[in-house]
């Protein structure tokens, strides 16, 4: 696959491709403070040589832990290595104190380099401006980098990304396109037996475009909200409700879908299905509490991302996208 790049888009360069970062030294700059884990920082060393500090980014929710390294990171240039808590962590530091400058490359599927959305520090008012990266430097060899089950796990939010972008009533023809666009690489990326990485990673990048100009949907209304009242994985939430909230969404695009199915020649939730039980994902924790079920029940049934996809699940449909999202499908 050949599918390298370097696009600008208002005042964010987006470099994509394999060795996009050792060719992207003219964007990383030689002062920066770098963002990262133990595993990402491995993967690419020379950044973390030739950074002015290293700053390990602790497991723990985003609001929290970007407060906890507020003090401790001191720079204008953020470089962000690592999975979307990573990537967020640095967004939010930046908004905390402007002006700063984000630099992202992913580890992950997240999606989060491409989107301004993200919590802030606690402590910082909530109508303080979000950031989004100025540079974001996706090489397949790091941003699909992972295991094959996590990365059907990161795999299964970008598609839902992709989906929530091209069924959203805030979509626009372009980012409608780029959605199929997405999807198309990344059921290709999961058709063999084996994942073609790249295709994957473009994928992931492309659904991560659009659907920042749609905004997020159910699906990943229903996921956020599982993951913060449980303490759950995200992408492994991800997995799990994806079959079902495709279904959901099916449902209430019927038309759209079967013209998807045709071009794509089979039907979207046999692929969210296999990305499923690859990752050995569901949703038992939650579903076998009840008080988790009807906590995470109520809180989602309040966002207002459900809206946008029309209509918006009430709370039945809720309790029963979680309930039907448990167990390991047998895969396709």
């Amino acid at each position: 696959m050949s599918d390298a790049f370097r696009h600008v888009d208002s005042a964010r360069t987006i470099v994509f491709g394999s060795g996009a970062l050792a060719e992207s030294a003219d964007l990383i700059g030689s002062d920066y403070v770098l963002l990262t884990t133990p595993r990402a920082a491995s993967a690419a060393p020379d950044l973390a040589e030739q950074a002015r500090t290293v700053v390990e980014v602790p497991a723990g929710h985003v609001d929290a832990v970007s407060a906890q390294l507020r003090e401790a990171v001191v720079g204008r240039r953020l470089i962000a290595l690592g999975g979307g808590r990573v990537i967020d962590v640095a967004k939010a530091l930046a908004a905390a104190d402007p002006p700063r400058e984000v630099v992202a490359i992913p580890t992950s599927l997240s999606g989060a380099e491409m989107t301004r959305v993200h919590r802030h520090a606690e402590g910082v008012a909530q109508n303080t401006p979000r950031v989004q990266p100025a540079v974001v430097i996706n090489d397949p060899a790091l941003s699909a980098s992972q295991p094959p089950d996590a990365l059907a796990a990161s795999s299964a939010n970008a598609l839902g990304h992709a989906i929530t972008a091209l069924f959203s009533d805030r979509g626009t023809p372009i980012s409608r396109a780029v959605a199929r666009e997405a999807i198309r690489h990344l059921v290709t990326g999961w058709s063999g037996t084996e994942p073609e990485r790249a295709a994957i990673a473009l994928g992931a990048l492309l659904a991560g475009w659009a659907v920042d100009h749609s905004g997020l949907g159910p699906h990943h209304a229903l996921a956020q909200t599982a993951v913060r009242i449980a303490s759950l994985k995200h992408a492994e939430t991800n997995a799990a409700l994806l079959p079902a909230t495709t279904s959901a969404t099916r449902s209430r695009r019927p038309v759209e879908f079967e013209r998807l199915d045709a071009s794509l020649g089979l039907a979207l939730e046999s692929v969210a299905e296999r990305l499923r039980h690859r990752a050995r994902a569901d949703l038992a924790a939650l579903v076998d509490d009840e008080n988790l079920l009807s906590r995470s029940v109520e809180a989602a049934a309040k966002r207002p991302e459900l809206d946008r996809i029309a209509p918006a699940p009430d709370r039945e449909e809720i309790r029963q996208i979680y309930r039907t999202s448990t167990g390991t499908s047998s895969g396709h």
